[in-house]
């Protein structure tokens, strides 16, 4: 896992979904935070990464591991609008809060580019000060996620 002592940088979003709250690091700080990227068109964004963070938000008390989607639309963007995104989320039952990330006019949006995202999905993950402790691109095991969480719960509860 990587480390810095500088909180990382905040999302860039334009519209949320699941939460009355525009969500940031900031205000998420003391509560560790797996962010899963996506786009709805993505096959493998729908068949692993949204369900594996529907376990995820399952397993976890929201008051220790808070589970945020972020839709960093890169492809088809008349496609995959905020009114898409919302019947998506309702057909596949997510429950969990949904950012959109901001478009940049150039093609990346400004959280993918700013994280270096090699695509979609992409999973970061958080610690309790809003340090990036894990960058992950691609489908990783549920095993292999649990441990990475539970590496920075227990971390934190040392400290």
């Amino acid at each position: 896992m990587t480390s810095t002592d500088a909180m990382a940088p905040e999302w860039r979003t334009t519209e949320w979904f699941n939460t009355q709250d525009r969500l940031s690091l900031s205000a998420l700080r003391g509560r560790i935070v797996m962010l899963t990227a996506f786009q709805m068109l993505c096959p493998g964004c729908v068949a692993n990464a949204i369900p594996q963070a529907q376990r995820v938000a399952a397993t976890f008390k929201s008051s220790d591991v808070v589970v945020i989607g972020l839709h960093s639309v890169f492809e088809h963007h008349d496609a995959m609008g905020p009114a898409a995104l919302g019947a998506f989320l309702h057909e596949y039952k997510v429950g969990f809060p949904v950012g959109i990330d901001e478009p940049d006019g150039v093609g990346l949006p400004h959280t993918m580019r700013e994280y270096g995202f090699q695509g979609t999905p992409t999973t970061l993950l958080f610690d309790r000060n809003s340090r990036l402790r894990r960058h992950m691109f691609g489908h990783i095991p549920d095993l292999q996620l649990g441990a990475e969480i539970m590496s920075v719960v227990c971390e934190n509860l040392e400290s």
